[in-house]
This record gives structure tokens, sequence and C-alpha cells, in this order.
């Protein structure tokens, strides 16, 4: 027992440092922790989740592609019309554009454009910025779970079908859409009455009585609407929701997907011993496309779903690239592709060590959350949040914790109704949207307070994923028990 405390405390030292340093370090320092569990104490190394991150790999080129060809910048100026047409709404309008916006191209990052223009909105208006700006930076990072190219669904619906849970992508967002969108709505109707309004702020007011001050805050004006858009800015974004659509549509009619004749060990068969006296297993001949009677057999098999994903994101940035003349260069460049490659160390590192100690001590884990679990299903939202602000990544709580979840009985679609709990960071503001966030705000009004734990976004971010997690559960109950 005290061996397996020991590893425990090397896992969540490695996590612990890895978020402290950021970034790269995540994956990094996690490959540390692993090589200490492996080298030092022996434990057989657990599969990384090379799948997944084929996947992700995909995606972030896909979107890293659309934002070089000029197409978020489109996106932003759709979303920038909106919120100045209705300002006294931003409030509501604010946390819903940047909500449809990750769901769209897979990443919250996207809220960097966007987030200073929320703000110049807010101040033209006399809004306090900290009501739209809090509640905008939690919707772009809960909607990772409603996104169909986000490496979380991605995640959930692989690891799902391997378990014994075969639920599409379309089918998970259909159960996380709904209901994270009422989270939203519910933690920016709470949001329209916290503060004092601008012109009530005594400490704002203090400040803008400073000229200096004033004109930093409201000589400037954030926007853009003035930079010109290329035609095909507006075929890449075609190209890109095109691929989407397709991805829903094959995920909904399977049946049309490409077949082929494979071979497979018959069930319960025997090893052969050939004519050269060598001892041959049935999974070996099956390798081999070798039919025997009673040993192996012809099947029909139908390309995976996760194949299939990567194939048209990767077809769809081509045609970007061929199209619509967008660069590779400056996709590499931009903050889509680098926020995504940091992610895939992030889970790359944080899964392969979580699971190699998860397998080596599952039987532990059973025994000692096995009657918890087992009467309180749910409890394990409970772990999905606190994995969450430890490590920062949606995905790699989902490809972390989902296997052991399954491994512990726990149906899938209790997992699907607690997903929204996959998104616990805001607990402690040292992400960067929600750094960025604050910076952005230039007039102080969303902070993070004296004590850490009171910031801005504590009580939208709880707001939005204990009441996306009740309805997700509810939906998830009706749907799929």
């Amino acid at each position: 027992m005290l061996i397996t405390i020991i590893e425990l405390l090397i896992v969540l030292l490695a996590l612990y440092l890895g978020s402290k340093f950021g970034s790269l370090a995540l994956g990094a320092i996690a490959g540390l922790g692993l090589a200490l569990l492996v080298f030092d104490h022996g434990l057989k190394p657990g599969t990384p989740p090379t799948d997944v991150i084929y996947i992700i790999v995909a995606a972030i080129t896909c979107a890293g592609i659309l934002q070089a060809s000029g197409g978020m910048d489109w996106l932003i100026q759709v979303a920038e019309r909106q919120l100045r047409k209705h300002p006294g709404r931003i409030t509501f309008y604010a946390p819903l554009s940047t909500f449809f916006l990750t769901i769209l191209v897979g990443t919250g990052h996207v809220m960097y454009t966007l987030m200073p223009i929320i703000t110049d909105v807010a101040i033209k208006k006399g809004i306090r910025p900290e009501r739209p700006c809090a509640v905008a930076s939690v919707a772009s990072m809960i909607a990772i779970v409603c996104s169909p190219i986000s490496a979380a669904v991605v995640a959930f619906s692989t690891i799902s079908a391997l378990n014994g849970f075969p639920i599409s992508i379309l089918q998970i967002v259909s159960v996380t859409i709904p209901a994270c969108l009422v989270g939203i709505l519910i933690a920016a109707a709470w949001s329209t009455r916290r503060g004092l309004d601008l012109d009530k702020d005594p400490e704002f007011q203090a400040c803008i009585a400073d000229p200096e001050q004033r004109e930093m805050i409201y000589g400037n004006t954030q926007t853009v609407l003035d930079k010109k858009i290329d035609k095909k800015a507006k075929i890449a974004v075609g190209i890109f929701v095109g691929a989407i659509i397709l991805i829903a549509l094959l995920a909904l009619f399977q049946q049309i997907l490409p077949s082929w004749d494979s071979v497979k060990a018959v069930e319960g068969a025997k090893d052969v011993v050939l004519p050269t006296g060598k001892t041959v297993s049935p999974g070996n001949l099956a390798n081999a496309g070798i039919v025997m009677a009673g040993v192996t057999e012809k099947v029909s098999v139908t390309i995976k779903m996760y194949l299939v994903i990567q194939i048209i994101l990767i077809s769809a940035a081509a045609l970007m690239i061929i199209v619509c003349g967008a660069k590779p260069k400056n996709a590499v460049a931009d903050n889509v592709w680098q926020s995504g490659m940091v992610a895939v160390v992030a889970i790359y590192g944080i899964a392969w060590l979580a699971n190699t100690f998860f397998n080596a001590h599952l039987g532990e884990i059973q025994s000692m959350l096995g009657t918890m679990v087992e009467n309180h299903k749910w409890t394990i939202a409970l772990m999905f949040f606190i994995f969450s602000v430890l490590i920062n990544s949606q995905a790699a709580v989902v490809v972390s914790l989902l296997p052991v979840a399954y491994a512990l009985g726990i149906p899938g679609w209790v997992l699907l109704g607690v997903l929204p709990c996959a998104y616990g960071y805001f607990f402690i503001p040292n992400y960067p949207t929600d750094i960025a966030t604050v910076n952005m705000d230039r007039t102080g009004t969303t902070r993070i307070g004296k004590y850490v734990f009171n910031h801005s976004f504590m009580i939208p971010g709880l707001i939005a994923v204990v009441v996306s997690t009740i309805i997700a559960y509810g939906l998830s109950y009706m749907f799929y028990h």
C-alpha cells in the first residue's frame, strides 16, 4: 500500500509541476514521472493514446489552415457585427459567440481575437466588462465537449466504442450542446447583475479621473471590421464547415462507409502445429491473412470512424491550401496551431503516465472506489472535475480517466452525462484564456482576487458546469440508459 501511495504522489507531483510551468512542460514533466514509474518502480508502461492524438493533429492542421486562409477572421467579423448590433445584450451575446466559435473550430483559443471586442462593446455601452468577459471565457472552454472535432469528444467516442458503448460523435454532441448551452445562458443571466455599473463603481470612477487612464479606456476602439476579407477566405470556411457536416453524416450513416475482406481468429480456437513442427497462434495466422477451418475465418471489416475523421480533416486542409491559397507556414505560426500542438504533447505525456499508474493498480482502485461508484455512479463527475483542475485539459481527462471509469463498471450513459465536468480548470485561474481575459479588460473589472479563488470566473464557471452536468445527465439517461 505504501508503494502505491508513493507512486500516486509521483503522478500528482508530475501533474502539479507540469501545470506550474505550463505549456509543453505538462507533457514533458509527465514523461519524467512515467520514467520514474517504469525504470525505478518497475511498472509496465501503458499504451500512449496514439489514435486520439492522430485525430487531434488532423483537427489542428485543418483549423490552423483555416486560420491561415483568413477564414477565422471572417468568422470573428460575423460575430463582431452581431455584438455591435445588440450592445445592450452583450452579456448574453458574448458567451454565445465564443461558445459557437469553439464548437465550430474545436478549440477555445479562438476567443483571443474576440475578447478585446467584447470589452470594447461593453465599455461603449457603459456595461461592466466583467459581466460578459468572464462568462464568455467560461463558454469558450466548456464548449470543447460540444465540438464534433475537439479532442475530448473524439476521444470519448473512440474509447467508449472500445469499451462496449458504441456512441457516435453526433450522439455525444446532441447531449452536450443543449446541456452546455442552457448552463451558459443561466451563468450569463446571473452575470447581468454582478458588480456595480461603471458609472456607479467608485473604484472605476477614481481610475478614469486620471486623463491618461480615461484616454486608454475610452479612446481606443478594438475591431476587426476594418480588415479586408478575401473571397477565398469565405470559401475556406465553406470547406471547413462542409468537412464537419460530412463527418457528422458519415457517423450517422456508417453503413455507406467502405469495407473490405479480412481474416480474424475464431473465438476459442487453439494453437496450430504446422507440418514443420512450429506452433502458431490463431492470431498470427489471422495477421498473415491465412484462412483455416476452425481456427480463422474471413470477415468483412468497415473502416473505423476515427480514421474517417482523420482522412476528411486533412483532405479539407489540403483543399484550403490548393483552392484558397492558404499558406501552411502561416498556419504553423498562428495561435490555433501552437496551442493545439501544446495540447497534443500534454495529452501524450499525461495520458501515458495516468494509463501506466491506473493499469498497475486497477484492482486496488476498484476495491477502494468500487462500493462508492456502484451506489453513487455520478460521483465519477468529481474525479473528472478534480483531474481537470490539476491538468488543464478536457481531452487529457477523458483519455486518462475514461478507461478507468469503464473498468470500474460505470455505464457509458453516466460518463456521457458527466462529461461537462471535464472542464474544471477555471477553478484556479491560471489557464491562458482566463489570464488573457483579465489582461484584455482594460477597465480592470475582470480580475483575479486577492485570495486567488475569489476571481471573476469562479461563479459563472460553477453555474455553467453544474447546470450543464445535471441536464446532460438527464438527457443521457433518457436516450441511452
